[in-house]
């Protein structure tokens, strides 16, 4: 598939918006546009149906338009050292692993103590992202075409709690807090539900606006 790609001028996906995040990592990092057909249930992401391919017809002379998707990077360090990174186009949430449980967890932007959350997680949000996961928890939409990050807390055990909008230059830091009972909190961090990377309590992941974008042809408005 790699070899494949070198010469590829545009990647034609079938399937639903799952599909569409799968490849999203490799067709940004390759710099190749994306085409969406939702063969599924959910294409907000996808820009044709099934029954419209007739549209596919425009694109033999080679030009269309193409929108660029703002991505995130997230790095997870433990104890000063990474050990792991990736890359996404909607999300990368930050969330409990095991059985129904309330974490803690310490937020910091630009290296600035922000606040703390007792939930199950943490979703930190694109606006391609934004019609998501966090919408389903209470997160705005926002343009998709707009570069800024979304915090969200997933079932936060407060009464008022909001998502909260950051410029895309700030970073943003979760630090994973200690279990119920001080001990060691197991966790994962999620990149479009795609990739996941282990954490315990005292990692933290560092989330910025990622180096490369997701670019996605535009045959409608």
């Amino acid at each position: 598939l790699l070899s494949e790609l070198k010469n590829a001028s545009l990647i034609i996906t079938l399937g639903g918006d799952g599909t569409i995040l799968h490849l999203a990592k490799l067709a940004a990092l390759h710099r190749i546009p994306m085409l969406g057909i939702n063969m599924g249930g959910l294409g907000f992401l996808a820009e044709l149906e099934v029954g419209s391919l007739e549209t596919l017809r425009s694109l033999k002379g080679g030009e269309f338009p193409v929108e660029e998707r703002m991505m995130l990077s997230g790095t997870v360090y433990r104890n000063g050292e990474a050990i792991g990174e990736d890359i996404a186009l909607n999300d990368i949430v930050i969330s409990r692993e095991g059985s129904l449980r309330v974490v803690r967890f310490k937020n910091f932007v630009n290296d600035e103590y922000l606040n703390s959350y007792n939930a199950d997680g943490i979703i930190i949000s694109t606006p391609t992202g934004s019609t998501g996961y966090s919408l389903s928890v209470g997160g705005p939409i926002v343009s998709p075409s707009g570069e800024m990050t979304i915090m969200t807390p997933i079932a936060p055990h407060t009464l008022n709690t909001r998502s909260i909008v950051f410029p895309a230059e700030d970073v943003i830091t979760v630090e994973m807090g200690e279990g119920r009972h001080n001990d060691c909190e197991k966790g994962l961090a999620s990149f479009d539900g795609d990739s996941e990377i282990p954490m315990i309590t005292g990692d933290r992941i560092v989330i910025r606006k990622a180096e490369v974008k997701t670019r996605i042809l535009k045959l409608n408005h």
